[in-house]
């Protein structure tokens, strides 16, 4: 996912929060670094327009909420 991406489609939304989600096809939820430098990225290019974003879930065989584990 493409952080402008992200950006044109909360802004077309005129969303002040969003939550983002992707899958692991290997059934493991767990953050991958990537993942972790992505939610940052995210959340960097965001804040500059003043939307936040709440949770970053990846769904493997169980869901893994990043803001549980305090990785946002």
């Amino acid at each position: 996912m493409h952080p402008r991406e992200v950006a044109k489609s909360a802004l077309s939304h005129g969303a002040s929060a969003c939550l983002l989600f992707h899958n692991h096809p290997s059934g493991c939820a767990s953050a991958s670094q990537a993942d972790e430098l992505i939610t940052t990225r995210l959340k960097d290019v965001l804040a500059l327009f003043e939307v936040r974003v709440l949770d970053h879930l990846i769904v493997g065989h169980e869901i893994y909420s990043m803001a549980e584990h305090g990785l946002l």
